[in-house]
């Protein structure tokens, strides 16, 4: 027997990243938190390594001598440069590879000694994670090298050390775009990263080999980034793991943008960056929640995602801050105890260097994919059917019927919410109230075009939502959502209630089957877990997105029509964030559909000149 709501937490959905301090002082604690646990950890041969780290480890100690150089040049404690000496040696004579590791997959030429960075340091054990990790150890590097070539930075390394540490970043540069395929898992915050490894690289050459680096890393950027962008939702997005967006990994690679604008100043990459980033903020509910991706689900990063969202907030006035992260890496990468690891230090450097500060406000603008206002939301997948529904605090995912995923009206077990044409879109706000009309065409199994006009109104602490389509056969219902998460004030947990009502019958109802392919919301089980579940490859590696395609059937809110409608039409209407009754009725009149309900009155018109649906709204049953 399921209990009736799950008392889990979502494991990666905590604090929304706005609210960690934002000042230098609090980057100064940060940086002394680093300094202590760094000294105490060195070794003897200059490691400073966390003492479990096994794997992504070939950049790690490099990332924490590069935040003592960055600690010093803004502190001068007398303890650090004996300690960025030891340590950049170590990573010098341990942590450089020049021989081919062995059953390397993407190497395009062998033998050549370049330098390179190991993800597992055993040879050949997992070498299919060497790409991203030269990237990484490159973007240590170009930072460390940019403290030790300020006249502070001289106190840190000799000349010898320094001189050595530019010719292994020039290696890593060219066994990334060289000796190896570029960007071989397909993953564009790597891809990205790496460009701004050459852009950050550029600056510390002489000018005429700066100029090449520079150069590469543009033509690199445009054409095996931006030529290969994928759409969704509208957007065209950097692919990651071979999907369009990745919850975990398109945040990092907004920050990568924001580094690559900061460094170059090509205009190319504020504008890639203010386009995903606007995607970002139509992705996310009003409490940040966000949820799908081709390589996690629920996982999100944290400080790694600080600069893109702080900096493009800005630039494009949204408050994506409201974006939840996890704050056990609030700061920086961590072990399970708490301790520092390297890993992505680098980005820690530019959240401390970089000067923009969150903008906190909502966006004004309207977004099709997106309704929002207060404390509702709904974001809008690409059918501009409901991803996810935000009210009352309480988030509600696509529910599935007979492997169909969406929102909408269901007749003899079909799901109508799959365009066969052009979804039109209207958006109004009026009288404090937000409303967004969606006219969508699509064809059942008996082959008819119909229209489904679905009417989103909120006032900021509800959302009602009204589907109208012409007649159906047998006992149609509408398919509103699988109740799935609620906050509970810092956290995010999982829930298989929320406050709902109907003008006609509701029901919550829960998959009859057994086994992955039914998600039952009373089940102590993510989506997360579930999707991995079914992917087709190991966790981690498999498709979440792809694996939750699979599900058969959910829990789900299901609701009958109304009776107060035309006689030939179907009418459904459910409200969102309160239990409490509901009486809607709709007429059609001279003007179109009239839909009342004691907050407001909406008028679904004709089609204008250009074929687009009109719509009126305002407070009030009058």
């Amino acid at each position: 027997m399921h209990p009736t709501s799950p008392a889990v937490h979502l494991f990666h959905q905590r604090g929304p990243l706005h609210d960690l301090p934002d000042t230098p002082e609090a980057y100064d604690a940060v940086l002394a938190d680093v300094v202590e646990q760094a000294l105490a950890r060195l070794t003897p041969e200059g490691s400073l390594e966390h003492p479990d780290c096994t794997d992504d480890i070939g950049d790690t100690s490099l990332g924490i001598t590069s935040l003592l150089a960055l600690a010093w040049q803004r502190g001068k404690d007398p303890r650090l440069p004996e300690a960025v000496g030891r340590s950049l040696a170590f990573h010098l004579r341990e942590r450089v590879y020049r021989d081919d590791n062995p059953g390397y997959p993407n190497l395009r030429a062998r033998g050549r000694a370049l330098p390179y960075a190991r993800y597992v340091l055993a040879a050949g054990a997992h070498p299919v994670g060497d790409w991203p990790s030269t990237v990484w150890a490159l973007l240590q590097a170009v930072n460390l090298l940019d403290v030790l070539d300020t006249p502070d930075g001289r106190d840190l390394a000799g000349d010898e050390q320094r001189a050595e540490l530019l010719e292994v970043a020039r290696g890593y540069w060219t066994w990334l775009t060289e000796a190896t395929f570029f960007n071989p898992q397909e993953a564009g915050n790597q891809a990205i990263g790496c460009v701004v490894g050459g852009l950050m690289l550029a600056r510390r050459l002489p000018p005429e080999e700066g100029g090449r680096v520079r150069a590469r890393a543009l033509a690199l950027y445009s054409e095996e980034i931006r030529a290969h962008r994928v759409r969704d939702r509208g957007a065209l997005l950097p692919p990651e793991h071979g999907g369009a967006y990745d919850n975990n990994y398109g945040p990092i690679s907004l920050s990568f943008l924001a580094q690559a604008h900061r460094v170059s100043g090509e205009q190319v990459f504020a504008e890639d960056g203010e386009a995903l980033a606007r995607y970002i903020d139509a992705r996310l509910t009003n409490g940040g929640f966000d949820n799908g991706g081709p390589r996690y689900s629920e996982q999100h990063s944290a400080f790694e995602s600080v600069l893109g969202l702080r900096y493009f907030g800005t630039r494009i006035g949204a408050d994506l801050g409201r974006y939840r992260g996890d704050s056990r890496w609030a700061r920086y990468a961590a072990k399970p105890d708490g301790g520092v690891d390297g890993h992505f230090a680098w980005m820690l450097v530019w959240q401390i260097q970089d000067d923009s500060r969150w903008h906190r406000e909502p966006s004004t603008a309207s977004a099709r994919h997106q309704l929002r206002a207060g404390t509702v939301s709904v974001a809008f997948d690409d059918r501009m059917t409901p991803a996810v529904v935000e009210a009352a605090g309480t988030y509600c995912l696509a529910a599935v019927v007979d492997r169909q995923h969406g929102f909408g009206p269901v007749t003899d077990g079909f799901l109508l919410c799959r365009p066969m044409g052009a979804v039109r879109v209207r958006d109004v706000r009026a009288d404090g109230l937000a409303a967004k009309l969606v006219t969508t065409p699509v064809v059942g199994r008996d082959h008819v075009l119909r229209y489904v006009r679905s009417l989103y109104v909120t006032d900021g602490t509800a959302l009602w939502t009204t589907v109208a389509v012409e007649r159906l056969d047998g006992t149609p219902y509408l398919l509103a959502g699988l109740p799935y998460a609620e906050d509970d004030g810092d956290r995010v947990r999982r829930t298989a209630d929320c406050a709902v009502a109907s003008a006609g019958t509701l029901r919550l109802t829960h998959p009859a089957g057994t086994g992955a392919e039914y998600f039952d919301a009373r089940a102590a089980l993510t989506q997360e877990q579930a999707a991995f579940a079914l992917a087709a490859d190991p966790r981690g590696y498999g498709d979440p997105d792809a694996g939750w395609r699979h599900l058969v059937a959910s829990t789900a809110l299901e609701a009958g029509p109304v009776t107060d409608a035309p006689d030939d039409l179907h009418v459904f209407a459910v409200r969102h964030g309160s239990a409490e009754p509901l009486t809607v009725s709709v007429r059609r009149g001279e003007d179109g559909l009239t839909v009342r309900t004691g907050v407001f009155t909406a008028v679904l018109g004709a089609d204008d000149a250009h074929g687009e649906p009109t719509l009126a709204v305002r407070a009030g049953s009058r």
